[in-house]
């Protein structure tokens, strides 16, 4: 019985840690673009999210996503599958750019922001491969001020490709942040400084950028 009751009291306060957890169906409704064209598809026999960059805009680390509308996030877990492909417009140099914004303002002038470069994955260079993930921090530190900063710091390698389901569960905690990849145990990167610092509340982004075909499907978001 008293193991019973410890049980009970463990569950309670797990519980109480989440105090909003809820699966988010990526509709237009629920959604508001920015700086993206969104529709709503059919791949692989699922209901997808369909976001692509705006073609006019040419800086790259910018607020392109989809946004989900009355959402206020600080604290929390967000996970959601991932599908990206080029472009027939890529370049050569674009890297099938995908991933989640958190944390941004109402005016779209601030946000966290984590990343992945399928391409990179499994690229026949070492270079390229470590830099498969990617944090950063619009608009004062976008992947090149970073790499050039700290070098290797905000940058990760993990095994991907393109036009493959990636899960990517991004847990965020202060100013630190961790990325899982595909359910894995360990996080495949730590950012242990976010740049806006940790009392910053805001909405979340399905982001993509330059070249990008991006689907996403299956979102969770637990606030805490």
């Amino acid at each position: 019985m008293k193991n019973l009751k410890h049980v009970l009291v463990i569950g309670l306060l797990v519980l109480s840690k989440s105090l909003w957890a809820q699966n988010i169906k990526l509709e237009a409704s629920t959604l508001e673009a920015h700086q993206t064209y969104l529709s709503i598809e059919k791949l692989m026999g699922k209901q997808v999210l369909r976001v692509v960059k705006d073609s006019t805009l040419k800086a790259v680390d910018e607020p392109t996503y989809a946004r989900l509308k009355g959402l206020d996030f600080q604290d929390g877990i967000i996970e959601v599958k991932v599908l990206s492909r080029l472009l027939k417009t890529a370049r050569p140099s674009d890297r099938g750019f995908i991933g989640i914004a958190f944390r941004i303002d109402e005016q779209h002038s601030t946000f966290e922001g984590i990343y992945i470069r399928p391409t990179n994955g499994r690229a026949d260079d070492q270079v390229r491969r470590n830099h498969s993930i990617q944090y950063f921090s619009y608009p004062n530190f976008k992947f090149d001020r970073l790499r050039k900063e700290a070098p290797e710091t905000f940058e990760s390698y993990a095994d991907m490709g393109l036009n493959e389901w990636i899960t990517m569960r991004i847990e965020v905690k202060g100013k630190e942040a961790k990325l899982f990849l595909n359910n894995s145990q360990y996080p495949v990167l730590l950012v242990k400084d976010l740049k806006l610092g940790d009392r910053v509340s805001g909405g979340i982004g399905l982001w993509v950028d330059v070249g990008t075909e991006g689907y996403f499907r299956d979102l969770k978001v637990i606030k805490e």
